[in-house]
């Protein structure tokens, strides 16, 4: 074996003995000078991020600094996907970032509906719809994306049929595969081209349970997580990662990242995984970002660290064992899963590193091998006395590398808005009847505020990275939230059980009672009207478990604000609802003082802040920086490109300065990340433009820039 394809055994007992044997072969390949490095960067755009590690970094330079002003739209696409949206309360965001296989791209709508485009017109060659069960009302629905099987391969060079497929996860938990060239089932795989992700898995079916990100593929593995709805109760799905046999779909392993939560009074879910996994095909190690126990907001039915939640976890593809894992936060009660992509790299010329970003909007760097952090990782005392019957962490993680932002309200001394003495005087008082003691700050039941709060700091968009230079960038949010935990009736948890027993008793009733009517039916005896009667209170009984929860547990009384980010959620089995909004002031901007979304560069080799900008505004004349999700791309010109903010603008940064270089104007906010890629000597740059579900203006274009 090639010790510089090193693929770890499945027999292996992960014990430090094992951990030396992997470092004394990649000792071996850098000694004989063959450097680990990643595949896939270059001038295409074969994954979500790029390449496998998610640099989000192309080679592509023929758009430069100097050329900027004939930059130019070249081709729009719509999905149409708005003429479908079934309405009652579901909000598409367009999300999704093309890959490129050959001269075509692959991009999905918010609906899951796979469209095949020629990368040089953007005209449609084929599209799949695979007419998801839509059961999210009011919800916001995305799809950010495909993956490719063989990775990277050109889809004019496979000829047969399903010899490069197309991997999609969808809203409504199915793993799809399709002919590139085709976009037809490939039949071989699972049930006819599909799999039902809600088997094997402790599944609840009590909130939103699919996939919005793309599978990763490693090898002949396609490896996926999930979205598993927040704060619904103690025990919602499991946040299992699965690895799929990517020709037969035979489910090849499972790995639980809760195993101790089975031992739980009551059994603790999620732990998921609901971001881009990254991957490092040469050691064959995939790298997951898992999110939060559940319930979020409330860890007091989950005493401990909750080990693997809010961690980045390495496992070996082809196996599934866990190799390592980096907690980023212990017993987490904010909302602080990883919710982007970790980025593969190597460090200072030599050492193959995984960079981490977080909502927290602080950065971790790890030796990607073994977890070993590169840096010094302090553990410092936090805020304590949460609400009763909370065990929280006296102190949390921190690595001495500059936040990409403000990690503490106090930070913000100097504002780019300026708010009125009324408005001020607002937040003044909102700020005044809330718990604040820094970071980490624990919900309450007085409330509390949360900052950088769950938006981040560093979302799904995620962050890129200059492997030249060293410098990460990536979009943060800024924004200041309360949060409050309203104790629910006593009785309340003894009747969700009653409800639940009387449904039980009141369904097997109704099922005899069935079988009566039937059978008397059948032999024609007088007795079918009593069997009747019967099924009839039966199923009439069936209501009163939930009934009695109406009569004896009404909702919380809590104030209903009429702007957008209002959350009253149940957490089902905790002895809390959980309510959370927006602090904003009477004009409706947010009470943390601006820029509230921003562009950071800190160079990870030097450990230094390159620079810093506000992202887009929101009042005119001044850079007030806008709310954002999505994350920016740069290229080997030094150029870094990102839509995300709520404003419609594709804007291009100088990658070593920070400059604002060019703003492209978007049909509508272009919330996602874009990517760019060279076809016959021409540079593309491609980015979703339909807006977000929070309420914005929506629409489905996609847009395509090239020099004119």
């Amino acid at each position: 074996m090639d010790v510089c394809r090193l693929r770890m055994d499945s027999r292996m007992s992960y014990t430090h003995t094992a951990r030396t044997l992997i470092l004394a072969k990649l000792l071996a390949c850098a000694l004989t000078g063959q450097a680990q490095t990643l595949p896939g960067v270059g001038e295409g755009w074969p994954t979500y991020g790029g390449d496998p590690g998610g640099m989000r970094f192309s080679q592509a330079a023929q758009i430069t600094r100097s050329n900027l002003d004939r930059l130019r739209p070249v081709w729009t696409f719509h999905t149409h996907a708005l003429d479908r949206a079934p309405g009652g309360g579901v909000f598409p965001s367009f999300e999704g970032t093309p890959v490129l296989s050959g001269d075509m791209l692959l991009v999905t709508s918010p609906f899951n509906v796979i469209f095949a485009l020629d990368a040089r017109t953007g005209v449609e060659r084929w599209h799949y719809d695979p007419k998801i069960a839509r059961q999210t009302p009011g919800g916001i629905v995305a799809s950010r994306g495909v993956a490719l099987w063989p990775a990277g391969a050109d889809v004019e060079a496979e000829t047969g049929f399903c010899r490069q497929r197309v991997f999609e996860g969808t809203l409504d938990a199915r793993l799809i595969a399709l002919d590139a060239r085709t976009g037809q089932p490939c039949k071989d795989f699972g049930d006819n081209g599909s799999v039902d992700l809600t088997r094997d898995i402790h599944f609840q079916n009590i909130g939103s349970y699919g996939m919005t990100s793309p599978p990763t593929v490693v090898g002949n593995v396609v490896i996926c997580g999930s979205v598993v709805g927040d704060n619904q109760q103690v025990n919602p799905e499991s946040g299992a990662v699965r690895g799929y046999d990517a020709v037969t779909g035979r489910r090849l392993w499972l790995w639980e990242p809760l195993p101790w939560a089975q031992a739980q009074k009551v059994r603790t879910g999620a732990g998921n995984t609901w971001g881009v996994i990254s991957a490092d095909p040469t050691l064959g190690l995939v790298y997951l970002p898992t999110g939060s126990a559940a319930p979020d907001i409330y860890g007091g039915m989950r005493p401990g660290n909750d080990r693997d939640a809010n961690s980045v976890v390495a496992l070996d593809a082809a196996t599934g064992k866990k190799v390592w894992a980096f907690q980023v936060v212990h017993h987490d009660v904010w909302d602080y899963d990883i919710a982007s992509e970790p980025i593969l790299f190597t460090w200072r010329g030599s050492t193959p590193a995984i960079a981490v970003t977080t909502k927290m909007g602080m950065i971790f760097l790890l030796d990607r091998r073994d977890g070993r952090p590169l840096l010094p990782v302090e553990e410092r005392p936090v805020p304590q006395s949460g609400a009763p019957g909370e065990q929280l962490s006296p102190t949390q993680p921190f690595q001495n590398i500059p936040a990409l932002a403000p990690l503490d309200i106090y930070d913000l001394s100097v504002s780019t808005y300026h708010r009125s003495a009324a408005d001020d005087a607002i937040c003044r008082k909102q700020f005044a009847g809330l718990r604040y003691d820094g970071l980490y700050t624990p919900p309450t039941l007085e409330g509390s505020i949360a900052y950088p709060g769950n938006l981040g700091g560093v979302n799904w968009g995620g962050a890129a990275l200059d492997p030249g230079t060293g410098i990460l960038y990536a979009d943060t949010n800024r924004l200041a939230s309360a949060t409050r935990l309203v104790p629910r009736h006593s009785w309340e948890i003894f009747s969700g059980y009653l409800e639940a027993t009387l449904f039980s008793i009141y369904l097997w009733l109704g099922l005899i009672a069935a079988s009566l009517v039937a059978d008397s039916l059948r032999r024609r005896r007088v007795r079918a009207g009593w069997a009747t009667l019967a099924a009839a209170l039966a199923c009439a009984g069936v209501y009163g478990g939930s009934a009695i929860h109406d009569v004896f547990s009404p909702p919380p009384k809590v104030l209903v604000l009429d702007h957008f980010g209002y959350e009253l959620s149940p957490q089902r089995k905790s002895p809390y609802y959980v309510e959370r909004h927006p602090l904003v002031d009477g004009s409706g901007f947010n009470c943390t003082p601006a820029p509230w979304g921003g562009i950071t560069a800190v160079n990870l080799n030097t450990l230094t802040k390159v620079w810093e900008k506000p992202l887009g505004t929101m009042v005119s004349g001044q850079t007030t920086g806008v709310v954002n999700f999505g994350g920016p791309i740069v290229t080997a010109s030094g150029l870094v490109f990102t839509g995300a903010a709520e404003d419609p603008w594709l804007r291009v940064f100088d990658a070593a300065t920070g400059e604002e270089l060019r703003k492209l104007a978007l049909p509508l906010p272009g919330i996602a990340t874009p990517m760019t890629y060279m076809l016959d000597g021409r540079q593309y740059v491609v980015i979703a433009a339909g807006g977000h579900g929070d309420g914005s203006p929506l629409g489905d274009a996609m847009v395509a820039f090239a020099l004119q």
